[in-house]
Protein backbone atom coordinates (compact mmCIF):
# COMPACT_ATOMS: atom_id res chain seq x y z
CA UNK A 1 0.00 0.00 0.00
CA UNK A 2 2.75 2.57 1.35
CA UNK A 3 3.61 2.38 -2.66
CA UNK A 4 0.79 3.19 -4.08
CA UNK A 5 0.98 5.76 -1.70
CA UNK A 6 4.47 7.06 -2.53
CA UNK A 7 3.32 6.96 -6.37
CA UNK A 8 0.26 8.73 -6.21
CA UNK A 9 1.65 11.51 -4.14
CA UNK A 10 4.40 11.81 -6.90
CA UNK A 11 1.32 11.96 -9.57
CA UNK A 12 -0.19 14.40 -7.94
CA UNK A 13 3.03 16.89 -7.68
CA UNK A 14 3.76 16.55 -11.19
CA UNK A 15 0.31 17.13 -12.30
CA UNK A 16 -0.25 20.27 -9.98
CA UNK A 17 2.82 21.60 -11.17
CA UNK A 18 1.51 21.37 -14.55
CA UNK A 19 -1.91 22.75 -13.95
CA UNK A 20 -0.23 25.42 -12.14
CA UNK A 21 1.82 26.23 -15.40
CA UNK A 22 -0.96 26.26 -17.67
CA UNK A 23 -2.66 28.89 -15.17
CA UNK A 24 -5.38 26.01 -14.78
CA UNK A 25 -4.61 26.34 -11.13
CA UNK A 26 -3.34 29.65 -9.40
CA UNK A 27 -2.08 30.88 -6.27
CA UNK A 28 -5.31 31.48 -4.95
CA UNK A 29 -5.91 27.88 -5.05
CA UNK A 30 -7.64 24.81 -6.22
CA UNK A 31 -6.78 21.27 -4.83
CA UNK A 32 -5.91 17.75 -5.99
CA UNK A 33 -6.87 14.63 -4.89
CA UNK A 34 -6.74 10.95 -5.47
CA UNK A 35 -8.54 7.68 -4.03
CA UNK A 36 -6.11 5.94 -2.36
CA UNK A 37 -8.52 2.36 -0.93
CA UNK A 38 -11.78 2.18 0.63
CA UNK A 39 -10.50 4.12 3.34
CA UNK A 40 -7.58 6.48 2.00
CA UNK A 41 -7.29 9.74 -0.29
CA UNK A 42 -4.05 11.41 -0.96
CA UNK A 43 -4.50 15.19 -1.28
CA UNK A 44 -2.95 18.57 -1.80
CA UNK A 45 -2.58 20.21 1.39
CA UNK A 46 -3.95 23.68 2.59
CA UNK A 47 -1.80 27.11 0.89
CA UNK A 48 -0.11 24.88 -1.69
CA UNK A 49 -0.68 27.92 -4.08
CA UNK A 50 -0.59 30.60 -1.82
CA UNK A 51 2.78 30.05 0.57
CA UNK A 52 4.18 27.00 -2.13
CA UNK A 53 2.86 28.52 -5.37
CA UNK A 54 2.54 24.95 -6.36
CA UNK A 55 6.23 23.78 -5.82
CA UNK A 56 5.31 20.90 -3.96
CA UNK A 57 7.02 17.79 -3.20
CA UNK A 58 5.85 14.44 -2.32
CA UNK A 59 5.81 14.42 1.37
CA UNK A 60 4.05 17.54 1.14
CA UNK A 61 0.51 15.36 -0.17
CA UNK A 62 -1.36 14.63 2.53
CA UNK A 63 -2.92 11.05 3.08
CA UNK A 64 -5.89 11.87 4.77
CA UNK A 65 -9.33 9.29 5.21
CA UNK A 66 -12.65 9.80 4.23
CA UNK A 67 -13.47 11.47 7.22
CA UNK A 68 -10.85 14.29 6.54
CA UNK A 69 -8.69 12.54 9.65
CA UNK A 70 -4.66 13.14 8.39
CA UNK A 71 -2.68 9.66 8.32
CA UNK A 72 0.45 11.51 7.15
CA UNK A 73 1.81 14.69 6.18
CA UNK A 74 2.82 17.54 8.73
CA UNK A 75 0.69 20.23 6.49
CA UNK A 76 -3.03 21.13 7.29
CA UNK A 77 -5.74 19.81 5.18
CA UNK A 78 -7.59 21.84 2.33
CA UNK A 79 -10.45 23.83 3.16
CA UNK A 80 -12.00 22.27 0.46
CA UNK A 81 -11.69 18.98 1.65
CA UNK A 82 -15.46 18.60 2.48
CA UNK A 83 -16.12 18.97 -1.27
CA UNK A 84 -13.43 16.28 -2.01
CA UNK A 85 -14.25 13.71 0.46
CA UNK A 86 -17.93 14.00 -0.36
CA UNK A 87 -17.07 13.40 -4.05
CA UNK A 88 -14.90 10.41 -2.82
CA UNK A 89 -17.32 8.74 -0.24
CA UNK A 90 -20.76 8.57 -2.65
CA UNK A 91 -19.19 8.20 -6.55
CA UNK A 92 -15.53 7.34 -5.75
CA UNK A 93 -13.35 3.94 -6.43
CA UNK A 94 -9.50 3.36 -6.42
CA UNK A 95 -7.63 6.04 -8.65
CA UNK A 96 -10.58 8.10 -9.33
CA UNK A 97 -9.20 11.79 -8.76
CA UNK A 98 -10.70 14.98 -8.16
CA UNK A 99 -9.75 18.01 -9.22
CA UNK A 100 -11.23 22.20 -7.78
CA UNK A 101 -9.54 24.05 -10.53
CA UNK A 102 -9.11 27.91 -10.44
CA UNK A 103 -9.09 27.23 -14.44
CA UNK A 104 -8.53 31.29 -16.25
CA UNK A 105 -11.07 30.73 -18.74
CA UNK A 106 -13.58 28.89 -17.28
CA UNK A 107 -13.49 31.30 -14.10
CA UNK A 108 -15.28 33.73 -16.39
CA UNK A 109 -18.20 31.50 -16.60
CA UNK A 110 -18.03 31.26 -12.90
CA UNK A 111 -17.82 35.07 -12.46
CA UNK A 112 -20.92 35.08 -14.86
CA UNK A 113 -22.51 32.71 -12.83
CA UNK A 114 -23.25 30.41 -16.06
CA UNK A 115 -23.41 26.94 -17.34
CA UNK A 116 -21.08 25.85 -19.69
CA UNK A 117 -22.31 24.49 -23.58
CA UNK A 118 -19.59 22.02 -25.12
CA UNK A 119 -18.82 23.59 -28.28
CA UNK A 120 -15.91 21.27 -29.28
CA UNK A 121 -15.47 17.60 -30.16
CA UNK A 122 -12.92 17.23 -27.52
CA UNK A 123 -15.56 18.30 -25.12
CA UNK A 124 -18.71 16.77 -26.18
CA UNK A 125 -18.25 13.58 -24.15
CA UNK A 126 -18.94 16.61 -20.87
CA UNK A 127 -21.83 17.59 -22.08
CA UNK A 128 -23.28 21.19 -20.60
CA UNK A 129 -21.05 21.93 -17.50
CA UNK A 130 -23.68 22.61 -15.51
CA UNK A 131 -23.38 25.77 -12.52
CA UNK A 132 -24.17 24.81 -9.23
CA UNK A 133 -26.69 26.69 -6.60
CA UNK A 134 -24.38 29.42 -4.93
CA UNK A 135 -23.00 28.47 -1.58
CA UNK A 136 -19.79 30.16 0.36
CA UNK A 137 -17.14 28.52 -0.55
CA UNK A 138 -15.23 25.80 2.27
CA UNK A 139 -19.26 24.82 3.56
CA UNK A 140 -20.71 21.65 4.06
CA UNK A 141 -23.21 23.33 1.48
CA UNK A 142 -21.28 23.78 -1.88
CA UNK A 143 -20.16 20.59 -1.32
CA UNK A 144 -23.75 19.18 -1.33
CA UNK A 145 -24.05 21.28 -4.15
CA UNK A 146 -21.59 19.84 -5.76
CA UNK A 147 -22.50 16.36 -5.06
CA UNK A 148 -25.77 16.92 -6.57
CA UNK A 149 -24.52 18.58 -9.54
CA UNK A 150 -22.22 15.80 -10.42
CA UNK A 151 -24.91 12.57 -9.75
CA UNK A 152 -26.76 12.60 -12.54
CA UNK A 153 -23.01 12.55 -14.53
CA UNK A 154 -21.53 9.62 -12.64
CA UNK A 155 -20.98 7.52 -16.56
CA UNK A 156 -19.20 10.23 -17.35
CA UNK A 157 -16.66 9.79 -14.12
CA UNK A 158 -15.92 6.36 -15.70
CA UNK A 159 -15.96 7.57 -19.35
CA UNK A 160 -13.36 10.57 -18.40
CA UNK A 161 -14.71 13.14 -16.04
CA UNK A 162 -17.84 14.79 -14.62
CA UNK A 163 -17.68 18.47 -13.85
CA UNK A 164 -19.75 21.15 -12.21
CA UNK A 165 -18.97 24.90 -12.04
CA UNK A 166 -19.47 26.64 -8.88
CA UNK A 167 -20.80 30.32 -8.76
CA UNK A 168 -17.90 32.92 -8.40
CA UNK A 169 -15.54 30.20 -7.03
CA UNK A 170 -14.37 28.12 -10.11
CA UNK A 171 -14.34 24.40 -11.59
CA UNK A 172 -15.27 20.98 -9.65
CA UNK A 173 -14.30 17.52 -11.13
CA UNK A 174 -14.01 13.92 -10.69
CA UNK A 175 -12.15 11.72 -13.14
CA UNK A 176 -11.84 8.15 -13.69
CA UNK A 177 -8.21 8.67 -12.63
CA UNK A 178 -5.66 11.89 -12.31
CA UNK A 179 -4.17 11.77 -15.55
CA UNK A 180 -7.64 11.81 -17.34
CA UNK A 181 -9.11 14.86 -14.90
CA UNK A 182 -6.14 16.87 -15.65
CA UNK A 183 -6.64 16.37 -19.21
CA UNK A 184 -10.78 17.03 -18.49
CA UNK A 185 -9.81 20.44 -16.57
CA UNK A 186 -7.65 21.56 -19.71
CA UNK A 187 -9.97 20.63 -22.71
CA UNK A 188 -12.77 22.35 -20.83
CA UNK A 189 -10.75 25.96 -20.31
CA UNK A 190 -10.20 25.41 -23.80
CA UNK A 191 -13.70 25.55 -24.54
CA UNK A 192 -14.61 28.22 -22.65
CA UNK A 193 -12.01 30.11 -24.45
CA UNK A 194 -13.36 29.20 -27.72
CA UNK A 195 -16.82 30.22 -26.21
CA UNK A 196 -15.56 33.68 -25.54
CA UNK A 197 -13.22 34.66 -28.74
CA UNK A 198 -16.49 33.13 -31.13
CA UNK A 199 -18.51 36.06 -29.73
CA UNK A 200 -15.74 38.49 -30.79
CA UNK A 201 -16.38 37.40 -34.15
CA UNK A 202 -19.87 37.86 -33.76
CA UNK A 203 -20.62 34.20 -33.97
CA UNK A 204 -23.30 32.49 -33.04
CA UNK A 205 -21.19 30.65 -29.67
CA UNK A 206 -23.34 27.54 -30.33
CA UNK A 207 -23.25 27.15 -33.85
CA UNK A 208 -26.51 25.16 -34.07
CA UNK A 209 -26.65 24.09 -37.39
CA UNK A 210 -23.18 23.23 -37.90
CA UNK A 211 -23.20 21.55 -34.41
CA UNK A 212 -26.48 19.78 -35.50
CA UNK A 213 -24.39 18.65 -38.68
CA UNK A 214 -20.94 16.91 -36.70
CA UNK A 215 -23.47 15.64 -34.03
CA UNK A 216 -24.70 13.46 -37.25
CA UNK A 217 -21.30 12.70 -38.81
CA UNK A 218 -19.99 11.40 -35.19
CA UNK A 219 -23.57 9.32 -34.48
CA UNK A 220 -22.96 7.41 -38.50
CA UNK A 221 -18.99 7.28 -37.59
CA UNK A 222 -19.91 5.46 -33.87
CA UNK A 223 -22.43 3.59 -36.14
CA UNK A 224 -20.10 2.12 -38.36
CA UNK A 225 -17.37 1.48 -36.07
CA UNK A 226 -18.70 0.46 -32.37
CA UNK A 227 -16.28 0.62 -29.89
CA UNK A 228 -13.66 3.16 -31.81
Amino acid sequence: MYNNISHIRAEIVEAAHRLYERHLLDSAGGNLSVRVDDRLVCMTPRYSGQHLKWNLKPEDVLVVTLDAEIVDGTGQISRESKAHLRLHREFGAPGNAVIHAHARNVLVFAAMNMPMPAVLEATRKFGEVPVVEYAPAHTSNLSDSIVEAIRPQVSRINKQAAAAIAPWHGLFLMGKDLENAADAVERLDTNAYILMMSRHLGADHLMTDQRAQMEQAVADFNAKHPGA
